[in-house]
């Protein structure tokens, strides 16, 4: 089976967010694929296969199969535009459970035309607090708990506990975001042990949240995101409505065959 690394949202390898991409030419079972993500313990490995003239494609965390993944969709995106259609200007990737995903290329820019997630407003729990260590000003829930702070030191410097957050019984992941300056919009990080994943680099499909809430917050379609986790991530993102879109480069890190039986 042919794999590769590919660092999503970065500008050199070695930031963004490495994800795994097995390229197949037909679907092994659900049980090989979640062990080959476990043994790449990456955060996502996405599998895919060419159906017609879209990509049938699937995400599995060392955790289990997710819904949508963003960095892994952009890495998936840039191994085929590097590997196996030079001339293709936009992948078609038809999903189980976001159904129809587009990514399109700018130039070395990959763009991905993703659901939009409004959040909801939620009450802020004791509980909440103690697993965040600081207290946020505002909290929100779509697929993810979100929290907002009002200074981005808050967010760059946040002690988390993944044990408590593991516990709380609502959302996937939690999200944490503050407003930014020196050229960005907002700030963010992404935390998932419910996945096995403390924290995630980059995170696309939390963006299908965040993008709308600041987008209105700040009164302007176009917004800049820099995910402050230690590897780090820009994302360069436009809010439409129901529809989010984020761009980010690619990195090639490895090419390689995986031999199972």
């Amino acid at each position: 089976m042919k794999y590769y690394v590919a660092d999503a949202f970065a500008e050199k390898v070695f930031e963004g967010n490495p994800a795994g991409v097995c390229v197949m030419t037909e679907w092994p079972s659900d049980d090989l694929m979640q062990k080959i993500a476990i043994e790449n313990n990456l955060s996502e490995t996405a599998f895919t296969v060419k159906e017609g003239e879209c990509y049938k494609l699937r995400w599995f965390t060392p955790g289990g199969e997710i819904d949508l993944c963003g960095h892994a969709t952009l890495a998936t995106a840039f191994i085929l535009a590097n590997f196996y259609e030079l001339e293709t200007p936009a992948f078609r990737f038809v999903t189980l459970q976001s159904g129809e995903l587009t990514v399109t290329k700018k130039g070395d820019l990959f763009e991905l035309d993703f659901p939009s997630r409004m959040p909801e407003p939620i009450e802020l729990t004791d509980a909440m607090i103690e697993a965040l260590g600081k207290k946020p000003t505002e909290a929100y829930i779509s697929r993810d708990l979100m929290f907002v702070y009002e200074d981005e030191n808050d967010v760059i410097n946040a002690n988390v506990d993944f044990a408590k957050i593991k516990e709380l019984p609502d959302g996937l992941g939690v999200i944490i975001t503050a407003p930014s300056h020196s050229g960005r919009d907002f700030v963010c990080r992404c935390f998932f042990p419910k996945l096995n994943v403390a924290e995630d680099p980059v995170t696309g499909s939390a963006h299908c949240t965040l993008i709308p809430y600041w987008a209105k917050r700040l009164g302007k379609d176009e917004v800049i995101s820099k995910q402050v986790s230690p590897r780090g991530g820009m994302l360069y993102c436009r809010d439409a409505g129901e529809r989010a879109y984020m761009s980010g480069k690619g990195v090639l890190y490895a090419e390689a065959e995986i031999h199972v039986e």
